[in-house]
């Protein structure tokens, strides 16, 4: 299947009306994660995740609210990239967060202890909790929505 059969599939459920009750759970979910967390740093942190993970509408739903949440042009468009981006274009604590992230998405190898070292040393116990709660979270709604063919842009 080409890129191109992937985007103009239709969608082939309506997960929130199929399964409203595990819907409503992954909303309240994503809510409680979210909690004590900066909202720039989830966004950049969501959109990181459904960028490896090739989920469309997640990056696009997530690329929008992070601009909402005051995030520039410059920040969104380097995400791929960040590793490389200038000094000061990220924090150190973004990151460590971003860099915790990439190695939950690509779980086979663990999270190795010098990059969950490098959050821990950026979050407290209660915050780096919910940044890796933050994590799954973004992880299994972009395998719903990659899995049922959510369309970009329409929420």
């Amino acid at each position: 299947m080409t890129t191109n059969e992937i985007t103009t599939t239709p969608a082939r459920l309506d997960y929130a009306r199929t399964v409203p009750r595990v819907f409503r759970a992954m909303i309240a979910l994503d809510a409680a994660a979210r909690e004590g967390l900066d909202p720039a740093l989830v966004e950049l942190v969501q959109m990181r995740t459904s960028q490896l993970n090739n989920c469309a509408y997640c990056l696009d739903m997530h690329a929008k609210d992070a601009r909402k949440a005051g995030e520039t042009d410059e920040r969104i468009h380097l995400l791929p990239v960040w590793h490389e981006a200038p000094a000061g274009v990220y924090s150190e604590r973004e990151r460590a967060a971003l860099a915790l992230a990439e190695e939950i998405v690509r779980i086979g190898g663990g999270v190795s202890d010098a990059v969950y070292a490098r959050a821990a040393e950026h979050f407290a116990e209660a915050e780096l909790a919910q940044l890796v709660s933050v994590c799954f979270t973004i992880n299994t709604w972009n395998r719903i929505n990659i899995t049922t063919r959510k369309t970009p842009g329409a929420r």
